[in-house]
């Protein structure tokens, strides 16, 4: 338990997520979850300790990494014409994109703490998986093509992104334990895990989470050997289309989804349409103030006056428990066009530009130390996260799950004590 404590608030932070939240997006209607609250004491009990010993200080060059993000914050708030709504802006994102990763970076000692945090995240993505799964086999989740049976774990059909999240931050963290040399036993663990969760993935019907997941696995695949990364992305192609043809009536729902990916552009879908109209209202916010943008949490009262009449506004929700809903669109659903729009062209650098160090300076560790579990999941949770901001962003109570893995990612990346085990 000595050696258990100092983890605690970070674990803490991570497992409420399991309490189910019903009241949709809480980022923006401004109630404060359980996790948030554990967040806060995790930040709280990393300054204590570090006043109290004095060691454990940042590096130069990590706090330059994350805490350039500031100065973009604060300049969007201080310019921005809602004072209040800035101020609002500049907590949440200090706490999404600084305090909490920086805190989880001071607070790892090794590679085993940061094994305990990231299984974590698996038990917890288990947990919201089963959920998923039985209510896609119930038909007692979201409503989707008339039938109520998209996945969505305990978030309810007002956070439909936050199962798909969640299940798919598990199964990276899976993946690269199952690619990295280790015994046998714990690596067929982490297939096992895994295929597990690619389940309720798939019956989620998130196009963006899968494509992210593809995209960090495969790259995974490649950083743990290029050799056998022919091998295993063949194996994973047939699992695929042994799950798809195995889930009964539902491979067809899920086969034509997969389909329209290919159709975001000939034949978009309305949610696709309202998507890009969001994305078009977002550059145009840009265009009028281009260095520090409309203001931190301006992008709702902005957003009728830059976006065309193709825009329907809000989104209908229904299922698992929820009675027939509108849910307004507050946001472009693209991080990357969130940050321009809202922080201009410099506070949107300063955001990137401490993620792309991350990923390239974690990447580079990587390849000079060789595979191994702790580097494969964090560059996989990195890059799975820099894909899916390019059509989702911060918003819903796995906001600070986020913060905890750019805080993995951050530590494996800027710590150098990051070694082995002690």
């Amino acid at each position: 338990m000595r050696w258990l404590a100092p983890l605690l608030p970070a674990l803490a932070t991570v497992l409420l997520l399991a309490v189910p939240v019903t009241n949709g997006d809480v980022s923006r209607s401004g109630k404060v979850t359980p996790a948030d609250a554990a967040s806060a004491v995790l930040v709280l009990t990393c300054a204590v300790r570090l006043v109290r010993s004095r060691r454990r200080v940042l590096s130069p060059v990590a706090a330059i990494v994350l805490g350039a993000p500031v100065l973009g914050f604060a300049l969007s708030a201080a310019t921005s014409l809602d004072p209040g709504a800035g101020l609002t802006g500049f907590v949440r994102y200090a706490q999404v994109f600084v305090l909490v990763p920086a805190s989880i970076v001071l607070l790892l000692r090794d590679r085993r703490d940061f094994a305990v945090v990231a299984g974590s995240i698996v038990a917890l993505a288990l947990v919201q998986g089963a959920v998923g799964v039985w209510q896609y086999a119930t038909a007692t989740g979201a409503s989707y093509m008339g039938e109520d049976i998209r996945a969505v774990g305990t978030f309810g059909p007002s956070d439909v992104m936050g199962m798909a999240t969640v299940v798919a931050y598990g199964l990276v963290i899976a993946v690269g334990r199952a690619l990295a040399p280790g015994p046998p036993r714990l690596r067929l663990a982490a297939l096992a895990c895994a295929g597990a969760l690619a389940v309720p993935l798939a019956v989620s019907f998130s196009r963006g989470t899968w494509i992210a997941t593809a995209v960090a696995c495969a790259a995974m695949t490649v950083l743990a050997g290029r050799r056998q990364a022919v091998r295993i992305l063949g194996v994973l192609a047939a699992c695929a289309v042994l799950l798809v043809g195995g889930v009964g009536t539902g491979s067809q729902l899920i086969g034509q989804r997969l389909a329209s990916i290919t159709r975001v552009t000939d034949a978009p879908d309305p949610s696709v349409t309202d998507r890009y109209t969001l994305w078009a209202a977002a550059l145009s916010m840009w265009r009028e103030r281009p260095v520090t943008g409309v203001g931190l949490k301006r992008f709702p009262d902005e957003r009728d006056g830059h976006a065309s009449l193709a825009l329907s506004s809000a989104s209908d929700t229904a299922g698992a428990g929820q009675a027939f809903r509108r849910e307004p669109l507050l946001s472009p659903h693209n991080m990357y066009l969130l940050a321009l729009s809202e922080q201009g062209l410099l506070g949107c650098a300063l955001l990137t530009g401490s993620w792309a160090a991350l990923l390239g300076t974690g990447t580079a560790r990587l390849l000079r130390g060789g595979p191994s579990a702790t580097g494969l999941a964090a560059i996989g949770l990195l890059l799975w996260t820099c894909v899916d901001f390019l059509y989702a962003d911060i918003g819903g109570p796995c906001t600070v799950l986020t913060a905890t893995l750019l805080g993995l990612a951050a530590w494996w990346a800027l710590n150098p004590s990051n070694g082995a085990a002690r």
